[in-house]
């Protein structure tokens, strides 16, 4: 499958034609776009009704990443998180066949520490089957050791846009075997101005023929970060747009 969205469902006003010009946000942005990743969980706590509301607003085949609360990550950094996991996970459980990957976005100050690392994603897994891709942010967590986790937990790396380490530009970890399709997932956060940039053509047409390849043998999910201008929703449109050329 090939998932293309936004960070949010924002519809800036330059690119209102071309999406329906009835209902509410998310209702006109899900019926163009084909996935949304939810960055708002980051630092606040939404109640089960709206995720269901959320749910039942967008088409069949919608899909919603969800990011991991600040409390987990940052405050807590993966330690002494199951009180917080549990609520999480059974607060977005009510989204039902629209929840897609959970995104783990990890701090450039958090360097891996295996124990505490394998700790969590042992305790995440126990508790959640589905797809779970990490952002980190340290060059610990491109190397060999970091890597066993992944794999032990079938657990994807995002590949980013601008890449902090050489190499995360592109996903790793985990990225399926023969019983399971993986994510290879993309996140585009502006370059060079970081959640602001628009991304040339040029760049989106080298992605799109990236894309097509790592789409024979994972379900790829491309997610416009770059918000803060309005860009990533037009630059989501035109990737779609190529890709389905």
């Amino acid at each position: 499958m090939m998932y293309i969205g936004t960070a949010g469902w924002t519809i800036p006003r330059p690119v209102a034609d071309r999406f329906p010009a009835e209902g509410s946000s998310l209702e006109r942005y899900g019926h163009v776009l084909s996935c949304s990743e939810i960055n708002s969980t980051f630092k606040h706590e939404h109640r089960p009704s709206t995720y269901a509301r959320w749910a039942a607003t967008t088409p069949p085949g919608f899909r919603f990443a969800v990011k991991l609360p600040h409390g987990i990550t940052h405050a807590r950094k993966l330690v002494g998180t199951i009180d917080l996991l549990q609520r999480f996970l059974g607060d977005i459980a009510v989204l039902g066949d629209r929840l897609g990957p959970l995104l783990v976005q990890l701090p450039a100050s958090f360097a891996l520490a295996p124990r505490v690392v394998d700790t969590f994603f042992a305790v995440l897994r126990r508790r959640f089957e589905g797809s779970v891709v990490c952002e980190p942010r340290h060059v610990d967590w491109f190397g060999p050791a970091a890597e066993r986790i992944y794999l032990r937990y079938r657990i994807g790396r995002v590949g980013a846009d601008p890449a902090r380490v050489a190499g995360a530009e592109q996903p790793g970890g985990w990225l399926g075997d023969s019983q399971a399709r993986g994510v290879a997932y993309f996140r585009w956060h502006g370059s060079p101005v970081v959640y602001r940039s628009s991304y040339p053509s040029e760049r989106l047409r080298l992605w799109a023929g990236e894309i097509r390849t790592w789409h024979e043998r994972c379900d790829c999910w491309c997610v416009f970060d770059n918000t803060a201008s309005g860009a990533a929703t037009a630059n989501a449109l035109d990737f779609a747009a190529l890709l389905a050329g």
